[in-house]
């Protein structure tokens, strides 16, 4: 991904650095000038793989990273450290739990979404495509 089309950020992977992650993919964004609708469901899909990251490997940092790879289209991507294979697992929430929505939203929002072995970091790439 080009740098001047790309945003990347390193964190921890804690509870917290969902939401630094959350505001710092937002201020790119909004500094790319992108259609708000788009922005919002972008640092959504964000947040979930994000947490999901945090929450269900065993990685102790996660690289989350924002490009616009062609016109109009916008790539997520989190990286982990996790190298135990693949650890998406779809849950059924029921109507009270307060957890088990994310891959649901990510399938809802996005046009395109996967998982690959990261070329960066060994461990997981969940990725989602939203188009403008």
């Amino acid at each position: 991904m080009d740098q001047e089309r790309t945003h990347w950020i390193e964190l921890p992977a804690h509870r917290s650095s969902v939401g630094v992650a959350r505001r710092s993919v937002g201020t790119r964004l909004k500094a790319w000038s992108l259609p708000g609708e788009l922005c919002s469901d972008a640092v959504l899909l964000l947040s979930e793989l994000a947490t999901n990251a945090v929450c269900h490997t065993l990685s102790v940092r996660i690289l989350c990273g924002i490009g616009l790879v062609a016109d109009g289209v916008l790539r997520l991507e989190v990286h982990d450290h996790d190298h135990s294979g693949p650890t998406l697992r779809r849950c059924r929430a029921g109507l009270d739990d307060e957890g088990g929505r994310g891959l649901f939203l990510v399938e809802q929002l996005a046009d395109t979404w996967g998982v690959d072995r990261s070329r960066l970091t060994g461990g997981n790439a969940v990725w989602a495509n939203l188009s403008a």
